[in-house]
């Protein structure tokens, strides 16, 4: 029988593990802060930080809205993730995509302090992650290797392949699950828009990892017997709710399980892992910033 991994059991258990960490961090006087920055006006954007604002508060960490209108000059947001890096009640600072066409990426990414970078896209703590010794490992892909864990399914000497190269989860995965390292030692192939035949990849792949958000990308007939299937891709479908829509992954879910020996669903797969480690991000880098010795799950 295909095991169904369940991300909302897999994340409340890394959020039960950070309890003694945040206990730690407490006894010394500190309360780990997260600071969310928005600076847009879409509803979905304001709903994920929203979430992320709530788990901090469930486990007795600190947590900051911090709103700026849409339409304001790019300096402003400059200037406010400056102030956040400069406060020593602020561990961790995460700037909610997207920003305003006139606000440069680029810009933004390299303006949070690597310190508090707890999303680790900072380019010092790519460079970090890329020589094997990270900072911190970006939400996603650290979730996904915490899922993998959690299953009891180690990615040593078996085949991985990543379809889709964002900085976000293709990218950074690769690097993590072919480094020296536990939880890793893969051999990784990522695929792209680019790559020729891409079936020809995904059929002879252990572990199959698709974050492109294309809808049914990925079927039963692209998969090999008994393989893994971590399925990041969130693509929202028209259905008759009371929504108006349905989410639904990369991967045709009911054709796949019937080959995979475990794969995720969407929703409850990756996503709650992502904010899990979000929450792990900012512990880590309280204790680091305060010098406490801060247990981690």
């Amino acid at each position: 029988m295909t095991n169904v991994i369940d991300g909302n059991a897999v994340a409340a258990d890394v959020r039960a593990g950070l309890e003694d960490g945040v206990a730690a961090l407490k006894d010394a006087g500190v309360t780990p802060r997260l600071a969310t920055v928005l600076m847009n006006d879409k509803q979905a954007s304001a709903t994920y930080v929203s979430m992320k604002q709530r788990d901090c508060e469930e486990l007795g960490m600190g947590a900051e809205d911090v709103r700026i209108d849409p339409d304001a000059p790019a300096e402003e947001l400059f200037d406010t993730v400056a102030d956040l890096n400069e406060r020593e009640d602020v561990h961790g600072i995460l700037v909610q995509d997207p920003t305003p066409d006139h606000v440069d990426d680029e810009r933004v990414t390299a303006a949070v302090a690597p310190r508090k970078d707890v999303d680790a896209f900072h380019p010092e703590n790519v460079g970090k992650l890329v020589g094997g010794n990270p900072r911190f490992k970006p939400c996603t892909p650290h979730g996904i290797q915490k899922l993998l864990e959690h299953e009891g399914i180690d990615p040593e000497g078996k085949d991985v392949v990543i379809v889709g190269r964002s900085k976000i989860v293709g990218k950074p995965l690769a690097n993590l699950l072919f480094q020296k390292a536990p939880g890793a030692n893969a051999t990784v192939t990522l695929c792209h828009s680019r790559t020729r035949d891409l079936a020809a990849h995904t059929r002879r792949a252990d572990i199959v990892v698709s974050a492109v958000g294309i809808e049914d990308l990925i079927d039963a007939s692209m998969l090999s017997e008994g393989c893994v299937v971590i399925d990041v891709g969130i693509n929202r479908v028209d259905a008759d709710n009371e929504k108006g829509y349905r989410l639904t992954g990369d991967v045709d879910f009911e054709s796949a399980k019937e080959t995979a020996s475990a794969i995720t669903p969407v929703p409850g797969g990756v996503g709650p892992m992502t904010r899990a480690m979000l929450l792990y991000n900012t512990v880590k880098a309280a204790g680091e910033q305060h010098d406490v010795d801060v247990p981690l799950p």
